[in-house]
């Protein structure tokens, strides 16, 4: 896909994070954009952002994990917008939790959204977009989907099953149209609310950090709460702005798999030199990844 001009776009967590930029910097690109969260507040901030650009803007309010509001999601993007070319699955939720300790429940609410809003989506927009003469399904995955750490067994879960899927729908594609992308990302360490965002009781995180501990990787500069934990996350990460730029990238050189940030890339390349002690390895690099944290945002968002 060389340009995004005209083209219509549907992003799903799009209220913050990597999704806001998402729909941002498609618009500054000159496509028109349908924008979709669960949190009204963060997504009509998003779209008071978007009134800036001249292109057309659709909002929904969606709950991916609800498979009927993501059965009618097409209909409603079509009246609106007359046709779909690309969608950006990119909502996404963590639970840290121990898998011992963890209730079904949550184990549920981290899949349904993660992999079964994802495959929902896909499932959903693809007669829409089947003929299209260009078209792009980008499937937010995770360096969590190809490396695994303690305490995130339900992430890693739906992390590994959306690359899974992705990369088997990527095959499927090329035999049906070969001018429809499939693309997989895989981003490293993102400065977004997902770590706030959690779900994990005060009681869970310390029996997960008293855990983790034993560990020698995890054992320094360890947050005493969950609050600290998040604004951590969020502080130390790739402005999100960065990471939209860098998959916008990979959609435009056609790369079915996308690795967002040095940290995803070297995590990647430590699981297949190393596939059964990759851990080893981390010692020697994340102090260095440390001091290059793309923190500031993209230059060219206003």
């Amino acid at each position: 896909m060389k340009s995004f001009k005209k083209k219509v776009a549907v992003i799903t967590g799009a209220g913050s994070g990597i999704g806001r930029y998402l729909a941002i910097l498609l618009a500054k690109n000159g496509a028109d954009v349908c924008v979709c969260d669960i949190n009204k507040k963060t997504l009509d901030e998003t779209v008071n952002i978007l009134r800036k650009y001249n292109v057309s803007v659709s909002s929904h309010i969606l709950d991916v994990s609800n498979k009927e509001s993501i059965k009618e999601l097409p209909k409603k993007v079509m009246e609106h917008h007359g046709k779909v070319d690309m969608v950006f699955n990119n909502a996404g939720v963590n639970n840290g939790s121990h898998f011992k300790d963890m209730k079904e429940e949550s184990w549920d609410w981290v899949m349904s959204i993660n992999f079964e809003g994802v495959v929902n989506s896909t499932r959903a927009f693809i007669p829409h977009m089947i003929n299209n003469s260009e078209a792009a399904i980008v499937n937010i995955s995770s360096i969590f989907g190809i490396v695994a750490v303690p305490g995130q067994s339900a992430y890693h879960a739906s992390k590994f099953g959306v690359r899974g899927f992705t990369e088997s729908l990527a095959l499927e594609m090329k035999q049906t149209n070969p001018n429809f992308q499939i693309h997989c990302v895989h981003p490293g360490h993102i400065g977004t609310n997902i770590a706030a965002a959690t779900r994990i009781s005060d009681e869970d995180y310390k029996k997960m950090q008293e855990m983790n501990t034993r560990s020698s990787f995890f054992r320094r500069n360890q947050p005493k709460t969950h609050q600290e934990m998040g604004e951590l996350f969020k502080k130390g990460g790739m402005h999100p702005s960065k990471a939209a730029n860098i998959i916008l990238n990979g959609i435009k050189k056609n790369k079915s798999k996308i690795f967002v940030g040095l940290d995803a890339k070297l995590l990647d390349l430590s699981q297949r030199l190393f596939p059964n002690h990759y851990h080893k390895t981390w010692i020697f690099f994340v102090p260095l990844l440390m001091l290059f944290r793309n923190k500031k945002p993209l230059k060219s968002i206003d």
